[in-house]
Order: structure tokens, then sequence, then C-alpha cells
């Protein structure tokens, strides 16, 4: 029996693992404030829901030939112990496995690795302590880069991505983010538009648009990585 903390279950989705129709499963806790959070009623841990695992591992049951994976999400997944087990519950059913993580936990994540099958993980600034803090709110940059060392030794399938808020990043700040990924060997880089959270009234739609219109940047990223896109 899993001790997952589950704060909501989207039972179909066909983008959150690339190319795999599945089923996502939001985590309860996060440790990190960004300001371009959507999921902000899943930072707390500990909120009480009438999720039973047993009742969604049966719905599993019922999909098998028609899902492929099950994503786990949140909130940041790796805050919570109980994953390893749900992820084997879910991998002795016949499904592959998604996480979708900021790297806040690389002891956690040294557990679940080995029956994951792909990884999403989230850059959220350039490599220097101060800016990462600035936009997470908090001081994990050194855990960040032990989790994406860690993912790009083990031989997995992942992507990084990063939400473009033009609040907090520059054209600049991109452009450095993509070269230090290159550097460190990622293959897979994919900028996502920032859409203003509701309390975000004075940020507009052109100012996210301007943000990823820089030529420079989508020509680094064109001659750089395996695959890139800007998703919108």
């Amino acid at each position: 029996m899993s001790n997952l903390l589950v704060g909501g279950v989207e039972t179909f989705s066909a983008v959150d693992f690339p190319g795999k129709l599945a089923a996502v499963v939001f985590l309860q806790g996060c440790p990190w404030r960004c300001p371009f959070c959507y999921n902000t009623d899943l930072q707390q841990i500990g909120k009480r829901t009438d999720f039973l695992w047993e009742k969604f591992l049966e719905f599993l049951n019922k999909r098998k030939g028609r899902l492929d994976a099950v994503v786990f999400s949140g909130g940041e997944p790796l805050v919570q112990d109980g994953l390893f087990d749900a992820m084997k519950d879910v991998k002795n059913l016949g499904f592959e496995i998604g996480l979708h993580t900021g790297g806040y936990r690389p002891k956690k994540l040294a557990e679940v690795l080995p029956i994951i099958d792909w990884v999403g993980f989230d850059i959220k600034a350039p490599f220097d302590a101060k800016r990462y803090s600035q936009v997470t709110q908090t001081e994990h940059l050194r855990e960040v880069l032990q989790s994406l060392d860690m993912l790009l030794s083990s031989g997995k399938d992942f992507e990084c991505r990063t939400t473009c808020d033009p609040r907090l990043l520059t054209r600049e700040d991109l452009r450095k983010m993509a070269e230090e990924l290159y550097a460190k060997g990622v293959k897979k880089y994919f900028l996502q538009k920032y859409r203003p959270i509701p309390g975000d009234t004075t940020t507009t739609d052109s100012d996210c648009e301007t943000l990823l219109t820089d030529p420079e940047l989508l020509q680094y990223m064109q001659t750089h990585f395996a695959e890139y896109e800007v998703r919108k």
C-alpha cells in the first residue's frame, strides 16, 4: 500500500510524456516558491483528500492497452518518501514511468531512477546560486546540479525545459542557460512560454512572446541540441 499524498490525477494526457498516452499523478509538496507556479495548491503537504491509491491501481488495470505510461508530477514528486513503492506498483502493471522534477532531492532520484523510463527536468535559472535562489526562493542549486549530473550519467531518456517568465529571465539568461546545458552534454532543451498566473496583472502576451523570439538564441539551440522547441 502506497502512502503517497496525492493532490489530483489526470486520467489521460498526450503531452506529459513524449510519444506516450499517460495518466498523470500530481503529488503534494514542493519546497520551492517559483512566482510562475500554476500549482500553488500543491505546495503544502498533508492536505486531506479522498484519493485512494488502490482505486487508482484498479483504474490502471482497466486501462491496459489504452494507456502507455504514468507520470508522477507535482508539486515536486521527490519530496515524498513513498514514491519508489508507488512507481513499483505501476511498473508491475506493465506501464512505463515518467517523472517531472526540478531535481530537488538527489538521494530520492537515485532511488527511483532505475525504474524510470523518462524524466522532464525543469531548469529554473542560470546555474548561479543567487539567480537560482531568486527564482525558487530557496537554496538548492547544488542539489539541482547533482540530479542533472546523475541523469546525464544514467543513460535515461530525459529533456530539460524552462518556463520563460519575463519577470525573472532575460534573453541573456536563456542564452547562458542553453550554453550551460550544452556544455554538460544535454541533448534536449525546450523553452516554454509563460502564461501569466491569475495574480500577474502586468505581464502582457507581447512580453512573453518577445522573450522567445531572439534569433541568435534560436539559432544556437538549433545547432547545439539534438531536439529543441519553443512550446507555446
